[in-house]
């Protein structure tokens, strides 16, 4: 999730060609929706007559005054391979063009996610020899507006040689439906790492919805050098504001020393990663400074510092002595300090952290941040002195909004397709209430966009990952987008891939995609398909207080509730009206759960997988398919303010 591709932008001119041009995604090898008219457009000069032919059908056009034409050819069945030609003052002769299913591939690293990164890749590529089943991979590219052509693309075949760049959740995906239906399946890939859902949607849709208008309002809708100087503009001008000087790496060698003068730094609370606070979203160089008082007796002492977490890598000194250094972002620092650096009085602990992408600074758990001595610790959380010394001056996909749907998904509309894989979210994860509204918002904004109708909408909830460390009691984000995940089944032709039993707490990327495309093929199959049967698991529908117990009843159920091999149930957390959550037994009794514990007399509510890190959780149905996490509160949720706001 921390991994973005960063470019340098430049306006070059294009020149006027007379030839008939089309699409990227219309070329050789091309996979065309089944069952669907088919746009086919393009460009050439003016008033044009252009001629589209294909299989028994022929279209003709003419070009409009500015060079654009498109026609719909009729709907076809599965087949192929066939020929498409298009002429006019040139013609193009588009060879191996299949019908079948076309689906689009979206969202973050977890869909990027190609298959030469899984563990069996080598056997996977020994067993890839459908040429039915094809990619066309979407280039990655910004645009400050919406583009009619795509950077670059190309569709190739899952043989040995191309199945490494695929989509591992796409290809198993089609892999499946291809298994079943025996029609050429094509995967149009656009995805990228670590991006936010708002940058995947148009600016119309948030300019004119009330959530996200007053973000997008007053962003000029220009080229990316435009943006760029604007960005530049305004991230200095709000670090000057927040820390009330320059941005400077002047005296930066004095910053180290236990007698520099810092009093007129700003504060910062730690551990909490910047962008959470006054500094906002910059990547660049940051000193943080924290002041100690020492006895003459603890001074004497051998010490430990401990710093948790560190994003992305640090310098630490003590006194201006280097005490250690460390490169990994998600690394416990614990550096030992040397005899004779601590000193009686005040000590100065003085890190030089460096942000490279994503999150920035120190961050974990509180318990963490200490001055250990051999019979005694010092907290050093809370309150310390900051300085940005250095920023890096780039635009990445999340710098504004809809500059992926400009370059990566506008350029595809109108292409005839069947539906929409989607695996994102973690990017949303520090606004996870908004995604409530932001995550429908790009499902009904494409739908307008591509004006197909209501397609389906297929998605993956989002696995376990222990990055904060989130619980019920100290409130948890991931659980919180899985939340709003869920409840974004409300929206018609949408489903949900539930993951919490095949993630990795210690990776985002958890590298079991197989079964994630084999759950998302289940749901349409089932739905679209008219393979009738049970497609995911268990949904929580209601509770029933009685006594000291709560009874769960669910939906989904299936063959009825089930844990793996009859253990029992994990998971389960209920609490009183003191809103202290416990840990909880639970057991299934004619397919309803019963939730108890003796540390809570007047049950009020219960929650179920409600963490970062919700790898315990076994409640399935007897077809295995995994309960999705949820909660019978509607208490406040600890990103109930978070907001969405353009960096910086």
């Amino acid at each position: 999730m921390k991994k973005y591709i960063f470019f340098l932008f430049f306006i070059a001119g294009i020149a006027v060609n007379a030839n008939v041009r089309m699409p990227l995604i219309f070329a050789d090898g091309m996979v065309l929706q089944r069952n669907k008219p088919i746009p086919v457009w393009g460009w050439a000069d003016a008033n044009e007559k252009i001629e589209v032919h294909f299989k028994q059908q022929t279209k003709t056009i003419t070009a409009d005054a500015t060079g654009k034409w498109m026609v719909k050819l009729d709907a076809e069945k599965a087949g192929g391979p066939f020929v498409l030609s298009i002429k006019g003052k040139n013609q193009i002769v588009l060879k191996d063009v299949l019908v079948g299913e076309v689906w689009i591939c979206s969202g973050q690293s977890n869909m990027e996610f190609q298959m030469y990164k899984l563990p069996d890749f080598e056997t996977q590529k020994a067993q890839a020899t459908n040429v039915m089943i094809r990619q066309f991979l979407v280039a990655q590219d910004l645009s400050g507006t919406p583009k009619e052509e795509l950077k670059e693309g190309k569709w190739t075949n899952a043989n040995a040689e191309n199945i490494k760049d695929f989509t591992a959740v796409g290809y198993f995906f089609a892999q499946k439906i291809y298994a079943e239906l025996k029609i050429p399946i094509g995967i149009v890939n656009t995805s990228w790492g670590g991006t936010c859902v708002e940058t995947w949607t148009s600016r119309e849709a948030l300019a004119n919805n009330n959530e996200f208008k007053n973000s997008v309002d007053h962003i000029p809708q220009v080229n990316m050098d435009a943006v760029f100087e604007t960005y530049k503009k305004s991230l200095l001008d709000n670090i000057q504001k927040v820390q009330g000087f320059e941005v400077s790496l002047n005296n930066e060698n004095q910053f180290k020393t236990s007698d520099f003068n810092d009093s007129k730094w700003p504060e910062i609370k730690i551990p909490s990663l910047w962008e959470n606070q006054q500094i906002g979203n910059i990547d660049g160089v940051v000193w943080m400074r924290k002041s100690i008082v020492l006895t003459a007796q603890q001074a004497q002492q051998g010490a430990v510092l401990h710093l948790s977490k560190i994003d992305d890598e640090d310098v630490t000194y003590v006194n201006g002595v280097q005490v250690g250094t460390n490169k990994l972002w998600d690394a416990p620092r614990k550096y030992s300090i040397p005899s004779g650096v601590l000193k009686e009085g005040i000590n100065v602990i003085a890190v030089r952290i460096t942000d490279y992408t994503g999150g920035g600074g120190i961050y974990g758990d509180a318990s963490d941040l200490k001055l250990t001595f051999n019979d005694s610790e010092i907290k050093i959380d809370g309150a310390w002195k900051f300085n940005v010394v250095q920023v890096k001056i780039a635009i990445s996909p999340n710098s504004f909004p809809s500059l992926l749907y400009n370059a990566m998904v506008n350029p595809l509309i109108p292409y005839a397709f069947q539906g929409v894989l989607w695996y994102q979210g973690e990017a949303n994860v520090w606004r996870a209430h908004q995604y409530k509204k932001a995550f429908p918002l790009l499902i009904q904004d494409w739908r307008t966009q591509w004006g197909q109708g209501d397609f389906p909408f297929y998605y993956v909830q989002l696995s376990t990952f222990d990055e904060f460390g989130g619980n019920s009691n100290k409130g948890s984000r991931w659980a919180e987008l899985r939340e709003a995940q869920s409840e974004t089944l409300h929206i018609k032709n949408t489903g949900m891939a539930v993951t919490t039993d095949i993630g990795n707490a210690k990776d985002i990327h958890p590298t079991n995609k197989k079964d994630v495309g084999l759950r998302l093929a289940a749901i349409a199959l089932n739905n679209l398909y008219g393979q009738k049967g049970v497609f995911g698991g268990p949904i929580y529908k209601a509770q029933q207080i009685k006594g000291n117990q709560i009874v769960l009843t669910f939906d989904a159920i299936g063959g009825g509730l089930a844990t793996p091999n009859n253990v029992p149930l994990k998971g389960f957390e209920i609490a009183g009206a003191d809103k202290v959550f416990y840990s909880a037994k639970a057991f299934i009794k004619d397919n309803k759960i019963m939730v108890s514990t003796d540390e809570v007399l007047n049950p009020v509510a219960v929650r179920y997988g409600w963490a970062d890190d919700d790898t315990e959780v076994n409640l399935f149905n007897k077809e295995k398919f995994p309960a999705s996490p949820f909660r019978t509160d509607n208490w406040e949720l600890i990103t109930a303010n978070e907001k969405y706001k353009i960096n910086p």
